[in-house]
């Protein structure tokens, strides 16, 4: 493990913007700044935090203000406030899927999504729909999307480091997934897991008649499917 200060000259522009992100400021003093970046933050001591500012104002990266304060350059600063709308663009979009996912949890727990519900009810237990909601979009990668040729393939990021697979395969009638909740309980009894579960919750909001077809064909046909992983 390398526990050096990270090099001023590397990338000083990043290293500034990632500054201000965490301060949120508009403007603040050489000394505030001095504190934030030593004492607040513990990325360089006080020494090397001065040759770093200084740095930053030689290659115009901080600007001096009229009230002797520091603040971003303009080129800096408008970097900055796109990251702050992808941010919030990024809150949004969240807050909206998982109002759509609360909203179909309770339409499934209702029996007002018919054609999705009865189906899927038969794969998942009520906790697992309940924990499922929970998991973002952002966490599933889909590697391949044919409903065509019955063929799904995706990743999913969970508590270890690798991403887990998901992988269906309905002329082979094989869903494979490595979670360790599935691998030791819902696998034996051909149940979903939270990863699952939403999995098919995002498919629907994005394809809605083949999810439809998809989670039917399987549920129907349950006792033919493998459950590996």
């Amino acid at each position: 493990m390398n526990l050096t200060d990270p090099p001023i000259n590397d990338n000083p522009k990043f290293i500034l913007l990632y500054l201000w992100k965490i301060i949120d400021l508009p403007n603040l003093s050489l000394n505030n700044l001095l504190f934030k970046i030593s004492y607040d933050l513990f990325l360089f001591p006080p020494e090397k935090a001065i040759e770093f500012i200084n740095l930053c104002l030689k290659n115009k990266l901080l600007i001096e203000t009229d009230k002797n304060d520091l603040t971003l350059s303009n080129s800096l600063q408008r970097e900055l406030e796109d990251w702050q709308q992808g941010r919030r663009n990024k809150i949004k979009k969240n807050i909206n899927s998982l109002k759509k996912s609360n909203q179909l949890k309770t339409d499934i727990e209702k029996g007002k999504a018919p054609n999705f519900s009865k189906h899927l009810k038969f794969l998942v237990e009520k906790e697992t729909l309940n924990r499922a909601v929970r998991v973002t979009n952002e966490a599933f990668d889909i590697k391949e999307l044919d409903f065509d040729k019955g063929i799904i393939k995706a990743t999913v990021s969970g508590s270890k480091e690798d991403p887990y697979i998901i992988e269906l395969d309905v002329n082979n009638k094989n869903l494979k997934h490595d979670c360790h909740d599935f691998e030791a309980r819902r696998s034996k009894n051909k149940q979903f897991c939270k990863h699952l579960t939403k999995f098919f919750l995002l498919l629907r909001e994005r394809h809605k008649t083949s999810t439809e077809k998809f989670i039917k064909s399987l549920s129907e046909d349950l006792e033919n499917w493998s459950f590996t992983s």
